[in-house]
C-alpha cells in the first residue's frame, strides 16, 4: 500500500528574496525548513526552464536548460564576481510582491553577464567540464542563444535562412567565432543546476521529495525545434503546419490556441522516442517525481492549422498511446509519474492512465459544477491520485468562492462543511487532506488565504500572469503547526 502524503504547491518564482524574483537562495532554503516543521513530504514545483514572450514557464527555449533568473546572486558577491554596486546600477524591481519580468530581462541578464566577464578564467576547468558532460543538449542550446542575440532575440524562424540549418556552414563558422558568447550561456546553465541540485540535496536530508512538472509540448521558438525539427510537423520551410490547443469548450467559445508546434510521433516511434527518452532521464535527475502536464495529449491531441487566430477550427489526431510508455518503461523502469488528466477526457484516456498505473488528478474546484456524480467529488476518488484544492491554473479558493455561483457555492458549503469561523479556504483543505487520495497538495496562497490578486495564471490571457510573490513575513510557526496538526490527523 502506498504511503499517504502531502506537500505544498509553489513556484520558485514566487518565493521571497531580494533581486526582484525567487530564486534558488535564502527563501528557498528557508521555505525547505517551513515544509519540515509543517511536515510536509513533497514540493511541487512549475518547470524550471528558461522562459520567453509571455513569461510562462510552459514556453521555454530549451526543455533542458534551466533559466536564469533563478541563479541566486549571492554566491556571486561571496565569490568577488558581483558587488553592490552592479546592483545599484542594474536594479531587478522593488516591488517584493510582484515580480517585473521586462526588469529581469533586461538587468538580470546584464549582471550574470558582468559576473562570467570576472569569473571565466576562475572557473574555466569547471565550465569544460560541465560542457562535456552536456554536451548532448548544451552546444545546441548555448549555440541558439548566442545566434539569437546576434539577430536581435527575433524567433529563430525569422533568422537569415542560412542560420536556421544547425548544421550550415555560416552556423559552424558562427560558433568558432563566437566561443565567447557561447561560453556565457553555458556559464549560466553551469551555476543553475549546481546551486538548484545543492537546493534539492537539501531538500532530500529533510526527507521532502521536489515534484516537477514536464510541459507536454515545447515552444515554437527554442533550440529543440531548431535542432530536432524532423520530429514535428513543419513545412519545407521550418515552419509548423499545426499547433496545438484544446477545443471550445464552457470556459471559452473559441478554445485555447497554445501556438506550440505538435509532434511527427511517427517520426519519434522510427527514432525510438530517443528525444522523448533523453528528456524524461534528464527531468529525474532533477526530480523526485514529474508531473506530465496535459497528458490526455498523448492519447489524443488537438491540432489547428499554423496561423489560425483561434482553435475552433481545429481536429483531434491521435497520439502515441500506450506504446510510448511500454517504451519510456523498457528504456528507464518504473517511475513515478503524475498524469495531469484534466480537461476534455474519454474512454480511451481513462484507459491509456489505466494502463500507465500513474496517478492523476483531482481538484476540489472542479467538483461542484455538475452535482454528486463529479469525479472531483473526495467520495469518488481511488486511493491512486493526487488532490488539490487548485492548480497553477486556478483562482485561489478565496477568489473562487467570491465569482462562484450560487449554486456552486451552497453545495460546497454543505459538503465541506464550511464555515468563517475556519475560514473558507481551510474548509476546502480539510477536505482535501480527509479524502482518499494518497497524495495532497494544496498551493501556498491557499494556506495564506489571498484571493485573486495571488492567482498564478489565467489560461489564454497575456499580462498579468506569472508574478505573485509571497509576503517575507508569510511563513509563520502558527502556520507550520496548524498545517503539521491537519498532517497528524489525517495520517499524511
Amino acid at each position: 500500500m502506498k504511503r499517504r502524503s502531502s506537500g505544498i504547491l509553489m513556484h520558485i518564482s514566487s518565493l521571497p528574496g531580494p533581486y526582484g524574483i525567487g530564486d534558488f537562495g535564502k527563501g528557498a532554503y528557508d521555505f525547505v525548513d517551513f515544509l519540515e516543521c509543517a511536515s510536509q513530504k513533497e514540493w511541487q514545483i512549475l518547470p524550471l526552464g528558461i522562459t520567453g514572450f509571455g513569461d510562462s514557464p510552459y514556453q521555454n527555449f530549451s526543455v533542458f536548460a534551466g533559466n536564469p533568473y533563478f541563479i541566486d546572486l549571492e554566491e556571486f558577491f561571496q565569490k568577488g564576481y558581483l558587488n553592490k554596486e552592479d546592483i545599484a546600477l542594474h536594479p531587478l524591481g522593488d516591488n517584493p510582491e510582484r515580480v517585473d519580468y521586462g526588469l529581469l530581462y533586461k538587468n538580470k541578464t546584464a549582471l550574470l553577464r558582468i559576473a562570467y566577464k570576472r569569473a571565466k578564467k576562475e572557473i574555466n576547468r569547471e565550465l569544460e567540464a560541465f560542457y562535456e558532460k552536456e554536451k548532448t543538449w548544451l552546444r545546441d542550446f548555448a549555440l541558439f542563444m548566442a545566434i539569437k542575440k546576434a539577430h536581435n532575440d527575433v524567433s529563430w524562424l525569422k533568422w537569415p535562412q542560412e542560420y536556421r540549418n544547425i548544421n550550415s556552414r555560416a552556423v559552424l563558422d558562427f560558433e568558432r567565432e563566437n566561443q565567447d558568447e557561447i561560453y556565457f550561456h553555458i556559464f549560466v546553465q553551469y551555476f543553475f543546476f549546481k546551486q538548484w541540485k545543492a537546493l534539492k540535496n537539501y531538500a532530500n536530508k529533510k526527507n521532502i521529495r521536489i515534484i516537477g512538472d514536464i510541459p507536454i509540448y515545447v515552444a515554437e521558438d527554442s533550440a529543440d525545434l531548431w535542432r530536432h525539427h524532423g520530429l514535428f510537423k513543419v513545412d519545407e520551410n521550418l515552419y509548423p503546419l499545426t499547433v496545438a490547443g484544446c477545443p471550445p469548450d464552457a470556459y471559452s467559445e473559441t478554445g485555447q490556441l497554445w501556438g506550440n508546434p505538435v509532434y511527427d510521433w511517427e517520426a519519434m516511434e522510427r527514432d525510438g522516442y530517443t528525444w522523448w527518452i533523453d528528456r524524461i532521464r534528464a527531468s529525474f535527475e532533477m526530480y523526485d517525481m514529474v508531473r506530465i502536464d496535459h497528458f490526455r495529449g498523448f492519447e489524443a491531441y488537438w491540432e489547428v492549422k499554423y496561423g489560425s487566430s483561434d482553435a475552433v477550427n481545429g481536429k483531434w489526431t491521435k497520439g502515441p498511446g500506450y506504446k510510448f510508455f511500454e517504451r519510456i518503461k523498457e528504456e528507464l523502469g518504473e517511475l513515478p509519474i503524475i498524469a495531469e488528466d484534466l480537461g476534455f477526457l474519454t474512454d480511451e484516456v481513462y484507459e491509456l492512465i489505466g494502463k500507465t498505473g500513474f496517478p492523476g488528478m483531482k481538484v476540489l474546484q472542479f467538483a461542484f459544477e455538475s452535482g454528486a456524480e463529479s469525479e472531483h467529488l473526495p467520495h469518488n476518488y481511488t486511493r491512486n491520485c493526487v488532490v488539490y484544492t487548485g492548480t497553477h491554473d486556478n483562482n485561489t479558493i478565496i477568489g473562487w468562492v467570491k465569482k462562484a455561483g450560487k449554486r456552486e457555492l451552497l453545495f460546497a458549503r454543505d459538503y465541506l462543511k464550511l464555515s468563517f469561523e475556519e475560514g473558507f479556504n481551510w474548509g476546502f483543505i480539510r477536505g482535501a487532506f480527509s479524502s482518499t487520495a494518497d497524495t495532497c497538495i494544496i498551493p501556498m496562497q491557499d494556506y495564506l488565504g489571498l484571493g485573486d490578486e495571488a492567482r498564478m495564471n489565467t489560461p489564454s490571457t497575456l499580462g498579468n500572469n506569472w508574478v505573485w510573490r509571497m509576503k517575507e513575513d508569510a511563513l509563520t510557526d502558527e502556520l507550520a503547526e496548524r498545517i503539521a496538526k491537519l498532517t497528524r490527523i489525517y495520517s499524511r
